[in-house]
């Protein structure tokens, strides 16, 4: 019986393969992070489809673990729709967006103008063009979030959608072996009345790491520098409250009128004294209220005493009352508005309006289709010279195009639209 003998290098190969795997483990710190950004980012994304689809979407309790492809494929051994993300700029990687088919057929049937409760779950060129689609503005607003988190620009390229099965050996992370370690965020997808089920979020270990280090990061310095900011300002309180205290001038004597002062040398007698300031205009026969000698302006008026000066007249004041904007009505004086009722007026109806680049325009040929960013059934706005004053919706008269007036943009509205 034959026995096989490892040389030392397949020994270290086996040491180091097994050192490796020990290590990549995430911390807790780096955990919350990882979900702490999953929730901000993808909760703004949720918002961004809910809008798209006119249908409340929520995506949020994420759960972060460490696996292998391998085992994630043998757990979910079914076909799932996957959203490639690569980013460009700010971070450096792939992360791919991992939903169920009947997830993206609803997501896809919703675009198209269905109601999503039969979709088509077998997924063609047409349906995957609007799960690019509708994705495309979750990936985007999403990497805005990041962006603000990070306090620095991140760029994606456009997502590439295709849908894989999970039980081929292909791998789901590109240049990686199925058995190395991947990071994974399992979120609860809920769309309205149709779905709640699960969306995962798989990156490379390297990158989670990266992310999480990042958020961690910018979490160190937002606090830092906000209690710097508190310190300094109370230290420039401090400094200036003395400083005010010394501008504040006492006025130990009256301004208008001055006892004069008793001539110094031999000693007054009391009568003597009384006589000199009586010749002085001053009654001595008057009660004095305790404390009033060498009382400053600023005491007596706490006291509510006036020594030699004028009191201030009262003066009465009371808050400015203006009419509301919307309470506003017409003049009835209209005597000559029949001057202007023949003068002609441009109305125009506007169904939505959309951003192109110059190479998009370029591109444009017979059957090309331009997506305004208005959805079916919102109103459409009916402008006056080219100022926005009603709302309406498009019906058919005789074959030809109308507009319902459904609602009259009110005078406040119209102000605002001037801001």
């Amino acid at each position: 019986m034959s026995r096989q003998i490892l040389s030392q290098e397949e020994i270290n190969a086996l040491l180091n393969d097994s050192d490796s795997a020990s290590t990549q483990q995430l911390t807790p710190l780096q955990k919350d992070a990882l979900g702490e950004i999953g929730n901000i980012s993808y909760g703004a994304a949720s918002t961004a489809l809910s809008e798209i689809l006119n249908r409340r979407v929520t995506i949020d309790t994420p759960t972060v673990f460490i696996t292998t492809q391998q085992e994630l494929k043998e757990q979910h051994p079914i076909p799932y729709v996957i959203i490639e993300v690569e980013y460009i700029n700010g971070l450096m990687g792939t992360n791919l967006l991992i939903l169920k088919v009947r997830d993206s057929a609803i997501i896809a049937d919703l675009m198209m103008g269905g109601d999503g409760r039969n979709p088509n779950e077998s997924l063609g060129d047409m349906e995957l063009s609007a799960i690019a689609e509708a994705l495309n503005q979750m990936a985007g607003t999403a990497a805005t979030s990041l962006s603000t988190l990070f306090s620095k620009r991140v760029a994606i390229n456009p997502p590439r959608v295709k849908v894989i099965n999970f039980k081929d050996d292909d791998p789901l992370v590109k240049d990686q072996g199925l058995n190395e370690k991947i990071v994974v965020v399992s979120f609860k997808l809920e769309i309205q009345d149709l779905t709640d089920s699960e969306m995962m979020l798989v990156v490379s270990y390297p990158f989670g790491v990266e992310m999480a280090d990042s958020m961690i990061k910018a979490t160190e310095v937002t606090v830092p520098k906000a209690a710097q900011t508190a310190q300094t300002s109370s230290s420039v309180q401090q400094e200036q409250r003395p400083k005010a205290e010394q501008q504040i001038p006492l006025q130990t004597q009256s301004p208008l009128r001055q006892t004069p002062p008793i001539p110094t040398g031999s000693p007054i007698s009391q009568p003597v004294r009384n006589e000199y300031l009586n010749n002085q205009g001053v009654n001595v026969n008057r009660p004095v209220e305790p404390g009033a000698y060498n009382m400053p302006p600023l005491a007596a008026a706490s006291r509510n005493i006036n020594y030699g000066q004028e009191v201030p007249p009262q003066v009465m004041v009371q808050p400015a009352q203006f009419a509301p904007l919307g309470n506003s009505k017409l003049s009835k004086e209209t005597n000559n508005i029949g001057l202007i009722l023949d003068v002609p007026l441009q109305v125009t109806v506007e169904l939505g309006n959309t951003r192109m680049r110059i190479k998009e325009i370029l591109e444009l040929g017979v059957g090309s289709i331009v997506e305004l960013d208005k959805l079916a059934g919102d109103p459409v706005d009916i402008y006056v010279n080219g100022k926005l004053i009603a709302k309406g919706e498009v019906v058919v008269i005789d074959e030809n195009f109308g507009i319902k007036v459904t609602d009259i943009i009110s005078p406040i509205e119209r102000v605002n639209t001037l801001q």
